[in-house]
């Protein structure tokens, strides 16, 4: 039995735990999955510069984003269908991010509504929104993560259309998968009896709970998921932003952002923070690393707002590395997700708890005591 010591580790159960379908579609990116390889390799390809005898008895990783107090650079990043991956599994990884105490970001397509995680969890949370054409529907999510206690908006700007993901076409995730393609589908499904069993029929109901008001067929996921499909809108510009700042009262993130003009314009439109990010890797397929991109945009804008970054964080070494290049803080998406999948709250927890303790050797042997004070030094170039 696999002891885990890492969020790779969980990655590991999480793939023996999920039919096949539903790790893959955590676990792949777009198209060849070149950007998904290449957030991995250009976090490994940095090199941190060690330091000795510098008195850091006091490793403190606490640090303060958008005027909320973290204790540890970290936030749980919108995962979609978190649900099925767990049972209730927007709730467990809330409770698990209250525990840790680290902000989690509920996602505009999670099973879990608004209103059922805020009643799970006393700590407030994010909320993600997407591009959508609905701005009627829009406006009423945003008022109902509002008076749910949000005071942070995650607005994703990278997904104006919906990238191919090879594993999920294979998998028939998304697209026809054929008579034969949905036997085996059902069959891998039956081979997981413990996903099976707290899942399907112990998570009930299965639905995308923000968006039941706006799909009339709304306990079929299939159904909402193509309302979702058809409501991105790749005619939306920066003009366009006014109407968020008009129905949202806290801070605004602007998430997707890989280029500096782009950066400026979320400056320009009075954002709160952005997002270094190129979702995981799952939209344009050759588009740079996270980590390439961050260093630049840190450099240009940096000083104006808040600069958050996701995409290959798998421990806290990788933490370190982000903030050297310019970040305030991290997004997890896949390490959460895996260790929800693996352990549920219990998995989430110690892949959190995991990050922080590799966060402070790190900074240790760095010769840091507070995150704040790691910059360029750290690095080893």
């Amino acid at each position: 039995m696999l002891v885990p010591a890492s969020a790779s580790d969980y990655r590991l159960l999480a793939q023996r735990r999920l039919p096949k379908a539903f790790f893959d579609y955590i676990d792949g990116g777009a198209y060849n999955e070149l950007t998904l390889a290449a957030n991995r390799n250009d976090l490994d390809a940095l090199k941190l510069h060690q330091r000795v005898l510098r008195g850091v008895s006091n490793i403190d990783t606490s640090t303060t984003v958008f005027g909320q107090k973290l204790a540890q650079p970290v936030v749980l990043g919108p995962v979609g269908l978190a649900g099925l991956y767990a049972r209730r599994g927007e709730v467990q990884a809330a409770r698990a991010a209250q525990t840790a105490g680290v902000p989690f970001c509920l996602s505009t397509v999670s099973i879990c509504s608004i209103e059922e995680v805020s009643a799970a969890s006393t700590a407030p949370f994010w909320f993600q929104l997407y591009v959508i054409r609905d701005r009627g529907f829009s406006r009423e999510l945003l008022a109902r993560a509002q008076a749910a206690g949000c005071t942070t908006l995650v607005f994703t700007v990278d997904l104006p259309v919906f990238a191919t993901r090879y594993r999920d076409v294979r998998n028939g995730m998304t697209g026809g998968a054929g008579l034969f393609g949905r036997l085996a589908k059902t069959w891998d499904i039956v081979r997981h009896a413990g996903w099976l069993l707290d899942v399907p029929i112990g998570g009930k109901p299965l639905t995308f709970g923000n968006l039941v008001q706006a799909v009339p067929s709304a306990r079929s996921l299939e159904a909402t998921k193509d309302w979702v499909d058809a409501q991105f809108d790749p005619g939306v510009t920066w003009h366009d932003l006014g109407w968020l700042r008009e129905n949202w009262q806290g801070n605004i993130v602007i998430k997707g952002v890989l280029d500096v003009d782009d950066a400026r314009a979320a400056v320009d439109v009075g954002a709160s923070g952005l997002i270094v990010s190129n979702h995981g890797g799952r939209q344009l397929d050759g588009a740079p690393s996270s980590i390439s991109a961050l260093p630049r945009i840190a450099e240009a804008v940096g000083d104006r707002l808040d600069i958050l970054m996701d995409g290959g964080i798998r421990s806290g070494q990788d933490v370190a590395k982000a903030l050297a290049c310019g970040a305030k803080a991290v997004m997890l998406g896949r390490p959460w997700a895996y260790g929800l999948a693996a352990r549920g709250e219990a998995g989430v927890t110690q892949v959190l708890a995991l990050l922080k303790r590799e966060l402070e050797v790190t900074m240790t042997l760095l010769g840091v005591e507070r995150v704040g004070d790691i910059g360029e030094g750290a690095l080893d170039k």
